[in-house]
């Protein structure tokens, strides 16, 4: 069973990969959403030309995924080490794409779901309401949330302080003081809420924002600090009795490593598509679960990555409490209408449900895929 043909169907945003073996199998997976097809190109040119006509034999096992996570991580190996003059994220991005789809294919083949073949099972699971909005003011934030809760029964909820890497200012000036009281006085008792600072804050001004979020029940904060200063998330993560969580951003090894030995972090945050596909982030999972932290991945928009997500918290067993389950829309994301059939991210009473259907066990809308932008590479040997 070898790595035959690889297509790819692209949009700016997003980016489909179909991998097909020589003996007819084959899988759907996505690259990263944002930059897609800048993405897809070096796929095409830096990760296609490694994996083709590469031996998957053996990660077809309906009780152990074992074997096919120590083949998964070699192909991805194979592409790192034959592209290691180009270390970072793009790579990732791309490497996400045949991991997905190679997943897909070996439990479509097996005739189950992903988060069975790696020790879950199909179900319902907690979803947490997730804002991306800092343009919305904090009255309507707190109605839209209440709106949510009453209509979906969504009983978390996450929201934004700061600027995205504001460098510490916020989205404008006073809305972090006037969010935090606003948000968790209307949604009231027995709703977990969270916040989200996208690497605004130095550390004095994260401490400062940290007891604010204690004095008004916050239990999640979420990048407090600018990512690539760990040492400063790791001062407010030791001044802070909330959970301090992070990690979205980081794809190397060596980082989690770190930020997992120091605890950085109380709460891991990898994100599959930013990680390069779900055999590196169950790496972190387990690597994680050996320190006695949670995982609770990262998934921000209503692609792939909050279906390969879900399958993930339903297998690993360090899972955090919620799923993130964006709450945007077109307005926000215009670009993740009608990607799929159906409606995999239905809600009802606060929780999602992972189809026990085969692989992801979704179906990407074919007339998304008949208007994207094409690419194949076939093996040759």
């Amino acid at each position: 069973m070898k790595i035959q043909k690889l297509e790819t169907f692209t949009s700016r945003y997003v980016s489909f990969v179909k991998v097909t073996t020589d003996d007819g199998l084959s899988g759907i997976g996505q690259m990263s959403t944002y930059h897609a097809d800048i993405t897809a190109q070096i796929f095409h040119r830096q990760v296609a030309p490694w994996v083709l006509g590469a031996s998957i034999a053996g990660a077809h096992h309906d009780d152990d995924d074992g074997d096919a996570r120590t083949i998964f991580a070699d192909l991805a190996a194979r592409v790192t080490e034959r592209e290691h003059k180009f270390p970072g994220s793009y790579i990732y991005r791309a490497l996400a794409g045949l991991d997905t789809a190679l997943w897909d294919l070996v439990a479509s083949a097996a005739d189950m779901p992903v988060t069975a073949l790696i020790g879950g099972q199909a179900g319902q699971l907690r979803a947490y309401a997730s804002s991306m909005k800092r343009d919305i003011s904090p009255a309507d934030e707190a109605k839209r949330f209440c709106q949510l809760r009453d209509e979906k029964g969504f009983d978390a909820f996450k929201f934004r302080v700061g600027a995205e890497c504001g460098r510490g200012k916020d989205e404008w000036p006073g809305r972090t003081e006037e969010i935090i009281p606003t948000v968790t006085a209307a949604l009231g008792d027995g709703i977990v809420k969270m916040v989200d600072a996208n690497s605004c804050f130095g550390v004095a001004r994260a401490i400062e924002v940290g007891h604010m979020l204690e004095d008004h029940g916050v239990s999640h904060y979420e990048e407090p600090c600018p990512y690539w200063h760990p040492d400063d998330t790791l001062q407010v993560t030791n001044a802070l009795a909330i959970d301090v969580t992070g990690g979205e951003q980081d794809c190397d090894m060596r980082v989690w490593k770190d930020m997992i030995d120091r605890r950085i972090v109380n709460i891991v945050q990898p994100d599959v598509m930013y990680m390069g596909g779900i055999t590196p982030l169950l790496q972190v999972a387990e690597m994680a679960d050996q320190a006695g932290l949670a995982c609770t991945p990262h998934a921000a928009n209503l692609s792939l990555v909050t279906i390969c997500t879900m399958h993930v918290l339903k297998a690993i067993p360090n899972a955090g409490a919620y799923l993130e389950l964006s709450i945007e829309g077109a307005d926000y994301y215009p670009w993740q209408d009608a990607l799929f059939r159906g409606d995999p991210f239905k809600v009802t009473d606060g929780h999602v449900t992972i189809s026990d259907a085969p692989g992801w066990g979704v179906v990407v809308n074919p007339d998304w895929l008949a208007n994207a932008d094409y690419a194949v590479s076939e093996f040759e040997g």
